[in-house]
């Protein structure tokens, strides 16, 4: 025992005051590091488990936050896009007024009829802006109806497609007058009293003749789409596309044609009665001036 711990007194001393034992002790330090390493590997796989999910989970935030950003982005550049479109829509609108020599007014659509057999939309200007009974509403691309209804600050408007409304229109290539009546489809018109001799072709242009004064004369109303001749019928089938985008358009333009294209509520029917009442007359005057010459002679 003694032995021991004089040899435990000498090694002691030898380390501490000698560099006898760096050798032994370095050797002991190269076998003891496995050891080490083993000791530390649970340590070590539980801090690389920890370091993996955390970073699974930045990933995942990160991953959340760029699909939220793109979201965005898309958002910004959809609405970019419609207010791309609705800038194209209003210079038209724009260029469509340069073009109108009456005083027009801008406005907006803001509902529609909930009536499904009815083609009339509600626009955001009314008896306050100078709106009147029977005022021509039309878009960049043509006439799209007439103020049937004034309120103080909205109107509404029935569209020439709908069954009651029938517009005096010409072909503007050869100046054929006709009547435009309404089928109840927004894409399709129809006209009436033309005869099957009548020099009309597909693709024609048919503008407001001015007939009545309700639509001023020469705004673009159809293109002509189909014509048929029938043989055993009096009048040609012709029918027509509207030329105002009247499903689409958002923003139109209230036509101010005058005193003399002012109506009363009175005054809304047919216009074709008002056509008809004027060939009767002609008509009569003719007639006079036949029996006049007769009883000359």
């Amino acid at each position: 025992m003694m032995g021991l711990g004089a040899l435990a007194l000498i090694l002691i001393f030898l380390n501490v005051y000698t560099d006898a034992l760096d050798p032994v002790r370095s050797r002991l330090a190269s076998l003891a590091t496995p050891f080490y390493w083993i000791a530390d590997t649970p340590r070590s796989i539980l801090e690389w488990g920890q370091e993996t999910v955390r970073t699974r989970e930045q990933l995942e935030e990160e991953n959340e936050l760029m699909k939220a950003e793109l979201l965005i982005h898309k958002r910004k550049l959809q609405q970019m896009a419609s207010l791309s479109a609705e800038n194209v829509r209003l210079r038209q609108l724009l260029n469509s007024a340069d073009m109108v020599r009456d005083r027009v007014l801008v406005a907006e659509l803001i509902g529609v009829s909930p009536d499904p057999l009815t083609h009339r939309v509600i626009i955001n200007k009314g008896r306050k802006h100078g709106v009147y009974l029977g005022q021509p509403l039309l878009d960049a691309q043509g006439l799209m109806g007439q103020v049937v209804e004034v309120n103080d600050f909205a109107s509404q408007v029935l569209l020439i497609t709908d069954t009651t409304h029938a517009l005096p229109v010409q072909i503007n290539r050869n100046g054929v007058r006709a009547v435009a009546e309404g089928t109840g489809d927004l894409y399709q018109l129809k006209l009436r009293h033309l005869a099957n001799t009548v020099d009309i072709e597909e693709g024609d242009l048919l503008v407001s003749s001015g007939l009545g004064q309700r639509f001023p004369v020469g705004y673009p109303v159809a293109t002509v789409t189909s014509v048929i001749h029938d043989p055993g019928q009096p009048f040609a089938r012709v029918e027509a596309l509207p030329e105002a985008q009247l499903n689409r358009s958002r923003h139109v333009l209230l036509v101010f044609s005058g005193e003399g294209g002012r109506v009363t509520a009175d005054s809304l029917k047919d216009p074709i009665d008002d056509n008809s009442a004027a060939d009767k007359s002609s008509q009569s005057q003719a007639d006079d001036g036949r029996r006049s010459s007769a009883t000359g002679e």
